[in-house]
């Protein structure tokens, strides 16, 4: 690990005026922000990061830390841990398939440490990426190739991927937020702006290295969750090499309205598959309207993968995901719902 600066601001003006200061320094100090540090520290521990300094956010935890579901939404704040959200009695009742989201992530070690922010913001495990001593990853490196797209590409995007970066969105909780149309909260020197949480990670196209909108100096502060008629009869469903602490291979983020059997809306986020959080709309619109059974759900399942692309070794990727969203929407389709 490189030496680096390190500072603990006591709330989020200081920390976002300690940012801006460490970006104008000459010459520049790239910022690196501290929360659980479950990512952070080990890419700076496997020379991938190399940030000039540390802004540890740890003293705004009080401040942004609420779990609180209202009538109209689940307010989210970006420094609530993973197990806490996991385990709150009104978000496993409402948004079930938060709950589940992070309650399959990591380990329950991680799961008490890492925040939702931190979280949603996690880089990708490809091996290339992760391991400087391979030079082509136009992620780590831009310009310099993607070591991936003629090497062992098993676990990498059979979705939204390009000739420059094939890597895999690792993470489960964006699916959920994905499927939810929640929206993500973001402070900066300019104020506060909300986005929805869709459009927060960037496809790699030709800048894979750019993975998401934020600006520099900018922090995640929260996410809000619409209360919607399909948030109680929702799912996640996560398939992987070994039943726990591992990541998806492939994975579905459901959520269903139903009229008796028939769809009346839909959403479907997948995980594991593609390059960023991915929402099947192909797979949505096959199902509204139609009584939910095998045949649609198979017919849906295979509308979400009509662009998928896939490379020498993960091929198994593309039956294995059209499965998988089988089984969610089966399952979601069977659930009792309570009040």
């Amino acid at each position: 690990m490189r030496a680096f600066d390190y500072a603990r601001p006591a709330s989020l003006a200081e920390a976002l005026l300690d940012a801006r200061q460490a970006l104008a320094a000459d010459p520049p100090a790239t910022p690196a922000f501290l929360a659980g540090g479950t990512t952070l520290l080990d890419l700076m521990k496997l020379d991938v990061l190399r940030p000039g300094r540390i802004v540890d956010l740890g003293a705004l935890r009080q401040e942004f830390g609420q779990i609180r579901p209202d009538r109209d939404a689940l307010h989210l704040g970006a420094f609530a841990r993973m197990a806490e959200v996991a385990a709150h009695p009104g978000v496993n009742a409402a948004y079930p398939v938060i709950a589940q989201s992070l309650a399959l992530a990591a380990s329950a070690q991680l799961r008490n440490m890492a925040t939702l922010g931190g979280n949603v913001l996690q880089r990708t495990r490809c091996a290339y990426f992760r391991d400087p001593s391979w030079r082509a990853c136009n992620r780590r490196t831009p310009g310099s190739g993607c070591a991936a797209l003629d090497g062992a590409n098993r676990g990498h995007a059979v979705l939204g991927a390009s000739d420059a970066c094939i890597a895999t969105y690792p993470g489960d909780f964006a699916q959920a937020l994905v499927a939810l149309e929640a929206s993500v909260v973001i402070a900066g020197a300019r104020g506060r702006r909300e986005i929805p949480f869709a459009t927060l990670h960037r496809r790699p196209g030709t800048t894979p290295h750019l993975e998401t909108g934020l600006q520099p100096g900018e922090i995640i502060a929260g996410f809000v969750v619409p209360a919607r008629p399909w948030t109680r009869r929702s799912r996640y469903l996560k398939i992987r090499d070994r039943q726990s602490y591992e990541f998806a291979v492939a994975s579905a983020a459901v959520a269903l309205d139903l009229d008796g059997e028939t769809v009346r809306d839909v959403r479907i986020a997948l995980g594991g598959l593609a390059s960023v959080p991915w929402r099947a709309h192909e797979a949505e619109d096959a199902l509204r309207g139609r009584r939910l059974d095998e045949a649609s759900a198979q017919a849906a399942a295979q509308a979400a993968f009509s662009g998928a692309v896939p490379r020498a070794h993960n091929a198994f990727k593309i039956p294995l995901g059209q499965a998988t969203l089988v089984r969610a929407l089966l399952e979601v389709k069977s659930m009792e719902i309570t009040q």
